[in-house]
């Protein structure tokens, strides 16, 4: 019997090829060319393009069991029996194939033969006016009316704004009155008993302006089937999160920490929360995703800091949470085998965000430590909504360990304030959220049209760099226009083009197209919805449209684009070598002046390793291995040992490019034809972009002449500068280095001098204020650390006082202050004493009781601050 989460999966699989649909492999998390979305969070959603028309799918119909993250009710995981951030959607597609009488009659066929669910415990919901869903409900599968519920708008028809829309048609299954007998537990409920496993949406009409449902022409099938939620069926498990595609790795969890599962909700909640939270991070950094400050990044990030945090409440003070990585990946195989792949990689980037979180954590710690002395300063017992929001929204500060750190300092959070920062921070995000529609259609569609009249090989640049063509469209700000004058700027579709569009990493060609009575010069070329289009700028004449023309590449340009493009093939190579295999492609830029390439690993590179790198890649060049391109099938490349490049999208057939018996790659784009070609390699940057991915910008060919002989000049100038030769540049700034550290003790030395020298006098000027000694003094000529030499002079001069000493510069203030251990004991502080002080400047600062330093703006205030003191013990002694 079919029980597993592997098991249904492939059942599904199996069973809608046999309908006839071409099985797919998961699309990665990262949306491929679809700005409108953050991640892949419907099984449709890597196929917009085939259910808006813009693009041809492989095959009518398709099914795949599609990985999702969805993060808008991120509050709830844990809470509920399945909400969830990852999550797995089986899906059957059709694109103006088959409808409603196969998708209903399929499904009904699948889950009550295949799965051999209770034919009694399951119900469906219908669109109230969809009379065709009701009657092949009704007629053809054989449902009673009564099991055929008709729901309204708001529940059973999918429309996001105008476009393809349609209703739907809902399966449930009743789990019984033990999993729920509240209100909410109803059909379309949000209770627990009547669970919802498929949706098949019927797309049928396209949505106008003018608010009319207009009958489509092709009508499409989509269904989503959630995965985990057939698995807590089939299991008999209580939640989703007992199902073996989540419970493993909250068992392991138990097994670190030592505290049962269900020993009460906190438990409960803090184990469902780190075992989702696992899997979407995983999974979607072995897609390329990486924690950052914005973005899909910071969605990364949230989850890290979430689990992590969660991860306190059982005990966790150290990085865990990496440790579950390869249980994850065991878990999620057959559909992310990437991340068994990457599984170093994957670990030592969790494992890095939760040292930094933990980092994080202290640096909070140490900001509220402050807050709450300022507050003590100022008689008060009650931090404000904003400042616990600060902590929360800019340094990542859990809103509960605020309150208890609060608590056992005898202070209290405004909660009420705190979670209305946290409402008007939704609402910002919600407005700046745009809107997206199912399609995306409209400006893919422009370009779309235009594929019919396109050769049967487009790009003919791999063989050529000039190519006569005719003009198929001129188009002005994305409308089609019949000519373009002289000065006048479009874009440009030809039949056939030598000009090869930005992909892969690779800017787009430039050059000229010209004809009888105009030129026109390519500013960059791209893709757009499978068309290559050509911005242009007509220098001369008139450019009409429909005409022959011959379109030419910049040649000088092409070749040194080519340059970087094949380096960084050795580069990756080189850097497996260097490093390890762990080394994967994140990103790169190849242009005619540069490459940069990102790639995975945890260290900034030593010198040594980079000087191997460069090494390696110079020595491919000089071996001058011949690169030839091989058109082979994916499973052929892959059995080759073909290396994929970041980002890209394969079919069925791909390009292999391949130097010598060094390299092997899958790439489409334009490379020299032998490696020697390249001419020279020379890394000019090594840095650190995200946690885990390090980036090497490097030139080639004259470019690496070009840096060569700057770098030589600026030698050169140096030199002269220092009166020496260039051999001798090093023994020169060792003796200034050394000259300089004798000048720095000197200075030092007098400044201690002028320290002791002040000590007396100031002694003299010592105070008393209501039996408190207190010594104030306005300096100048004392950096922070004389002033504080100066200090703690005067301070073992002094058995009992308070000690604040201000020095200015041109637009600052250096304050520091010092108290006794005997004041100490009777309430002054040097961290409080100094805030308040530092604040009548303009500034701010804090430390420890005895011994504390800040600074100020407002350095003409310096008096009025330092009389504060005088206030202070006052206060105090009151």
């Amino acid at each position: 019997m079919i029980k597993s989460g592997d098991e249904i999966r492939q059942a599904y699989l199996d069973f809608f090829a046999s309908k006839g649909h071409l099985v797919l492999d998961s699309a990665p998390l990262i949306p491929k060319n679809d700005p409108s979305l953050l991640w892949i969070n419907a099984g449709m959603a890597p196929f917009k393009s085939y259910f808006d028309g813009s693009l041809e799918p492989p095959k009518h119909r398709i099914t795949t069991s599609q990985k999702c993250i969805r993060t808008n009710d991120i509050e709830n995981v844990g809470k509920t029996a399945r909400h969830h951030t990852y999550f797995e959607m089986l899906g059957n597609f059709s694109f103006g194939d088959y409808f409603k009488a196969e998708a209903i009659n399929w499904a009904w066929e699948f889950v009550t033969e295949v799965l051999q669910l209770d034919t009694d415990k399951l119900w469906i919901t219908i669109y109230e006016d969809d009379e065709e869903a009701f009657e092949i409900w009704h007629d053809e599968v054989g449902l009673a009316e009564e099991r055929i519920i008709r729901m309204g708008k708001k529940e059973n028809f999918w429309q996001i704004g105008t476009g393809p829309c349609g209703p739907c048609s809902e399966i449930h299954y009743d789990r019984g009155e033990a999993a729920g007998n509240s209100a909410e537990d109803v059909i379309g409920g949000e209770g627990d008993r009547f669970l919802e496993i498929w949706n098949l949406v019927f797309t049928q009409y396209n949505y106008t302006e003018a608010g009319e449902y207009l009958e489509l022409p092709n009508k499409n099938i989509d269904t989503g089937m959630g995965l985990e939620r057939v698995a807590s069926i089939l299991q008999e498990t209580e939640t989703n999160f007992e199902t073996d595609l989540i419970k493993p790795l909250i068992d392991q969890v138990v097994e670190m920490t030592g505290i049962p599962y269900r020993k009460d909700q906190t438990t409960i909640t803090a184990y469902r929360v780190i075992a989702d939270h696992i899997r979407s991070v995983a999974v979607a950094i072995s897609d390329g995703a990486l924690p950052a400050n914005e973005g899909r990044g910071y969605v990364i990030r949230r989850l890290i800091r979430r689990a992590a945090r969660y991860g306190r409440k059982l005990g966790f003070e150290n990085p865990f949470l990496y440790k579950l990585v390869a249980k994850t990946a065991e878990i999620v195989e057959a559909v992310a085998p990437e991340l068994k792949n990457q599984l170093e990689h994957v670990e030592n980037v969790v494992k890095s965000e939760e040292k930094s979180f933990l980092q994080t954590l202290a640096q909070g710690l140490s900001i509220l430590e402050e807050l709450l002395l300022e507050l003590e300063a100022e008689n008060k017992n009650l931090i404000s909504g904003q400042d616990a929001f600060k902590l929360y929204d800019t340094y990542g500060f859990p809103f509960d360990l605020t309150e208890e750190i609060a608590a056992e300092s005898g202070f209290k959070v405004d909660q009420q304030g705190f979670d209305q920062e946290m409402e008007l921070q939704r609402q910002r995000a919600r407005e700046a959220r745009e809107e997206t529609n199912f399609s995306r259609g409209e400006l893919e569609k422009t370009y779309a049209e235009f594929k019919t009249e396109l050769a049967a090989e487009p790009f003919t640049g791999y063989n050529s760099l000039e190519e006569k063509a005719k003009v198929v469209a001129l188009l002005k700000e994305q409308q089609q226009v019949d000519s373009l004058s002289e000065g006048e700027v479009g874009e440009v579709i030809l039949d056939k083009t030598p000009f090869y569009a930005e992909s892969g990493g690779q800017v787009g060609d430039e050059g000229l197209i010209t004809g009888d009575e105009f030129k026109a010069e390519v500013q960059d070329t791209s893709k757009i919805a499978g068309v290559v289009v050509h911005q242009i700028k007509v220098k001369s004449g008139l450019f009409k449209s429909k005409q022959a023309v011959k379109a030419a590449v910049y040649p000088d340009r092409r070749k040194a684009t080519a340059r970087h493009h094949s380096a960084t093939h050795l580069l990756q190579k080189a850097l497996q070598k260097v490093l390890g295999d762990h080394v994967n492609q994140s990103g790169s830029l190849v242009a005619p002046d540069r490459l940069r390439f990102d790639f995975t690993h945890f260290a900034a590179l030593t010198e040594k390793e980079l000087k191997e790198v460069e090494y390696l890649v110079n020595q491919a060049i000089m071996a001058n291995y011949p690169v030839t391109t091989l058109n082979k099938s994916l499973a052929e490349a892959k059995a080759m040992g073909a290396m994929a490049l970041f980002g890209e999208k394969y079919g069925s057939e791909v390009r292999v490019v391949k130097m010598g018996d060094y390299s092997l790659e899958l790439c489409g784009g334009t490379h020299v034809n032998a490696t020697g070609d390249i001419g020279s390699f020379k890394i000019i940057a090594e840095s650190g972009i995200a946690a885990g991915v390090r980036r090497i910008e490097a030139v080639t060919g004259e470019f690496a002449l070009d840096y060569f002989n700057q770098k030589l000049n600026i030698l050169n100038t140096a030199a002269a500068e220092l009166k020496t030769e260039a051999d001798n540049l090093p023994l020169r700034i060792e003796q200034l280095q050394q000259q300089n550290k004798n000048l720095n003790k000197e200075i030092a030395d007098l400044k201690q001098k002028l320290a002791g020298s002040k000590k007396d006098d100031l002694l003299a000027q010592l105070q008393k204020k209501q039996g408190v000694n207190f010594l104030t003094a306005d300096l100048t000529g004392f950096d922070s650390q004389s002033l504080r030499d100066l200090v703690d002079q005067l301070k073992d001069q002094l058995d009992s006082a308070i000690i604040v000493l201000a020095s200015k510069a041109e637009n600052k203030v250096i304050f520091v202050a010092a108290v006794t251990k005997d004041l100490i004991e009777q309430g002054f502080k040097a961290g409080q004493i100094i805030a308040r002080v530092a604040k009548i400047a303009g500034g701010g600062g804090g430390g420890r009781p005895d011994m504390a330093q800040a600074g100020g703006s407002q350095p003409a205030k310096t008096a009025q601050a330092l009389a504060e003191v005088e206030a202070i013990i006052t206060e105090t002694v009151g």
